[in-house]
């Protein structure tokens, strides 16, 4: 099991299992495991899902972004719901963002 931190310092896992329901379902993502650690701790922006989850984006290349979907339970304790790639921004974009980087 791996932790990132996310952008609230908060330790989000990363599990094994997670991880093999990440790529069954998103073949496309095996290759960006390092890429989904970073982009809960280095995102470009964070927006809230309908459930109370985050969802951090990384641009990956021109027009294709990495999404990690997660949940902070606690202070203390977070863990990866799912992640996928998308040229889709502009769905997501119009989400609520709760934090942009500052560039």
């Amino acid at each position: 099991m791996d932790v990132a931190r996310s952008v609230s310092n908060v330790p989000i896992r990363l599990t094994p299992e997670r991880w093999r329901h990440i790529v069954e379902g998103h073949p496309e993502v095996s290759g960006y495991y390092r890429d989904v650690l970073e982009t809960l701790s280095w995102p470009e922006f964070i927006v809230r899902g309908s459930g109370g989850e985050l969802l951090a984006v990384k641009t990956i290349s021109t027009g294709k972004f990495l999404v990690v979907v997660y949940k902070e339970t606690s202070a203390n304790d977070g863990f990866v719901i799912t992640a996928f790639l998308t040229r889709r921004i502009r769905q997501i974009e119009r989400r609520e963002q709760v934090w942009k980087r500052q560039m």
